[in-house]
C-alpha cells in the first residue's frame, strides 16, 4: 500500500511540471497574441513596405511588393541631416532635462519626505501638465515665447524639455523615495562631505531611476515631430526625422521612404539604448 501510494505521488510530481507549463502558456496566451497582433504584425508590414517599388502606372502613392533595399540607402543619403539633428536635439534636451529633473526629484523624494502634504502637492505639480493636451501645451508656448525665438533650435529644444520632463522626474523620484536616509546619515557620521556622500551613495543608488528617466525621455524625443513642426515651435531649419516621416506618409505618400526611415530610426535608437544601458551598468533594464 505504502509503495503504491509512493508511486502515485511520484507520478503526480512527474506530471506536475508539464501541467505547470500548460497553465503558464494559457496565462501568457493573451499577452502573446496582443504582441503578435499589435507589434509583430505591424512591424512586419512596415518592413515589407520599406522595400516596395513604385508601380508601373506611376501614380502617387502607388507601390508594389518588391525587394528594393536601395530605399534605405536613398533615405540615408537624402535625410541624414534631419536624422543627426533629431538625435542632437534629443541628446541636448535629455542632458538639460536631467540637470533640471534630478534636483527636483531629490527635493520631492528626499528633502520633503517628512512632509507628505507638501510632497503630494509637488508631485501633482509635476504631473499636472498631463491633464492638458500635448498639442495645446506646445501651442501655448508658441504664444508665450518671443516671436524671434520661434523657429529656432532653442525653441524646439525648449519644447522637448518642457513636454518630457515629467517622464524623467517620476522614475528618479521613485528611486530616491526608496533611498534609505540612514545611509546618508552614516556618510555624514564618517566625515564624508556632502559631495562625496552624493557621489558614493545617493547617485549610485538612484541610477536605475536616472537610466529609466533618460530613456523614457530620449526615445520619444528622437522621434518627436510636434515641437519641430512649423505649426508649433519649429521652422524651416529645425526639421527633425519625425517631420520627414510624417511628410512622406501623409503628404507626398512616399510610403517606402517613410517606412525605411521609421525602421532606421528604431534600429539606431535600439543600438544607442543598448550601449547606454550597458555603459551605465543597468543591464537589468534590457
Amino acid at each position: 500500500m505504502a509503495f503504491t501510494a509512493f508511486s502515485g505521488s511520484a507520478k503526480a510530481v512527474e506530471q506536475n511540471p508539464s501541467r505547470k507549463g500548460i497553465v503558464a502558456l494559457v496565462l501568457l496566451a493573451p499577452g502573446i497574441a496582443y504582441m503578435l497582433l499589435f507589434f509583430v504584425a505591424p512591424f512586419v508590414q512596415l518592413a515589407l513596405t520599406s522595400i516596395q517599388a513604385p508601380a508601373e502606372s506611376g501614380g502617387i502613392g502607388q507601390y508594389v511588393a518588391a525587394a528594393q533595399f536601395s530605399n534605405y540607402w536613398t533615405a540615408m543619403r537624402e535625410y541624414w541631416p534631419q536624422l543627426l539633428r533629431s538625435f542632437a536635439y534629443a541628446l541636448t534636451a535629455t542632458i538639460v532635462g536631467l540637470l533640471i529633473s534630478y534636483p527636483l526629484a531629490y527635493l520631492i523624494g528626499v528633502k520633503v519626505r517628512s512632509k507628505p502634504m507638501l510632497q503630494g502637492v509637488l508631485l501633482i505639480l509635476v504631473v499636472a501638465p498631463f491633464f492638458i493636451s500635448f498639442l495645446l501645451r506646445t501651442l501655448a508656448w508658441k504664444s508665450i515665447l518671443p516671436s524671434d525665438l520661434i523657429g529656432t533650435h532653442f525653441s524646439v529644444i525648449f519644447g522637448l524639455i518642457y513636454n518630457f520632463i515629467p517622464f524623467m522626474v517620476l522614475p528618479m523620484f521613485a528611486s530616491l523615495q526608496a533611498l534609505d536616509l540612514r545611509l546618508l546619515e552614516a556618510g555624514s557620521d564618517l566625515y564624508a562631505s556632502p559631495v562625496t556622500t552624493f557621489r558614493k551613495i545617493t547617485l549610485p543608488l538612484s541610477m536605475p531611476g536616472v537610466v529609466s528617466g533618460t530613456l523614457l525621455s530620449f526615445i520619444p524625443m528622437s522621434g518627436d515631430y510636434v515641437n519641430a513642426s512649423r505649426e508649433f515651435l519649429g521652422g524651416t531649419g529645425t526639421t527633425m526625422i519625425g517631420n520627414v516621416i510624417e511628410s512622406n506618409f501623409l503628404q507626398t505618400q512616399n510610403y517606402p521612404m517613410a517606412a525605411a526611415l521609421s525602421i532606421m530610426l528604431m534600429l539606431i535608437i535600439l543600438v544607442l539604448v543598448a550601449t547606454y544601458v550597458r555603459k551605465s551598468g543597468a543591464e537589468d533594464l534590457l
